[in-house]
């Protein structure tokens, strides 16, 4: 059976091998590391790269802390008073162009003992695509890459997983979601009828699926010309992103929550947003089509 020690160990192979393989394929700057201890147990490795010729702000973050789970987290967590260890990598990456997709990826574990000696475990992640356009053709390369990685384990994650991350990368405030989806999972564990190598294997598929996906946008689509006004809706839809992270999303909170690295928190909200005041995209335009696609429960492939 893994432990935490082996599942630690290989996030942090997993950090090394995906920044070497955005670094070759921006092909001009590398990413700074800032390593961190967090005061209350633990601490992590952040690694940043600005300004490259493709990416313009992409975060490749490993952590590993541990502690007393605050009782905010327990009560959310539906958890008795508790240790916990959680460790993981999360990332975020911003390109340059707008013809570029956001992307981002977080695989982790979490355990916990209670003080009356009562432990759990689960793994959770997701990896989801945020397109500043919307197409079809890279909507369903995504989305078959993560199915082939799902069907490998087994044949039921793909669209439980999908729907998943349908309902958890929406932003309630818009009525829409944050780009085309992907997959989502959370609380991983026994229950659901897998061992914990199975859903670590799982895990480690989800992980290293990261770096071809990004890398053959990178290759594709990086190169494509644009214009002001592309320049101009990126912000916008960047400005989306910064509301979901900060409302909605529940690892920026636990973060917070746990007296977390602000700055590693924060780490995934872009350079520059835009917020224009009731903004709509022009009829029939690429912006208004793209904001058609931005729906729970589209089948891509």
């Amino acid at each position: 059976m893994p432990t935490k020690e082996t599942i630690t160990e290989w996030f942090k192979q997993l950090q090394d091998q995906i920044c070497t393989a955005l670094e070759t394929a921006d092909g001009k700057e590398t990413f700074k590391e800032d390593v961190w201890e967090r005061e209350q147990g633990g601490g992590g490795r952040s690694r940043v790269l600005t300004d490259g010729k493709i990416i313009e702000k992409g975060g490749v973050n490993f952590s590993a802390v541990h502690g007393q789970l605050s009782n905010k987290i327990s009560t959310a967590l539906k958890l008795p008073d508790s240790d916990f260890y959680a460790t993981g990598v999360s990332i975020v990456l911003h390109p340059k162009s707008p013809m570029m997709p956001i992307i981002h990826m977080n695989v982790r574990y979490f355990e916990t003992v209670s003080k009356s000696g009562e432990s759990t475990w689960w793994f959770g992640g997701g990896i989801d695509l945020t397109p500043h356009y919307v197409v079809k053709e890279d909507a369903k390369y995504f989305h078959n890459t993560l199915k082939e990685v799902c069907d490998k384990h087994d044949g039921s994650y793909y669209p439980k997983f999908k729907e998943w991350a349908d309902e958890y990368f929406f932003i309630k405030h818009r009525n829409e979601t944050r780009g085309i989806g992907g997959i989502f999972f959370d609380r991983m564990n026994e229950s659901t009828g897998k061992t914990k190598e199975e859903l670590f294997a799982f895990v480690k598929d989800v992980g290293q699926a990261f770096a071809p996906i990004y890398t053959h946008f990178m290759a594709k689509n990086s190169a494509l010309s644009y214009t002001e006004q592309n320049e101009l809706w990126q912000k916008v839809r960047r400005g989306r992103y910064v509301e979901f992270n900060l409302v909605w999303d529940k690892g920026t909170k636990f973060g917070l929550d746990t007296d977390g690295r602000t700055e590693s928190i924060l780490m995934s909200l872009p350079p520059q947003a835009n917020w224009i005041y009731d903004h709509k995209p022009m009829a029939g335009s690429e912006e208004e089509e793209t904001v058609k696609h931005l729906k729970k429960g589209i089948k891509w492939i």
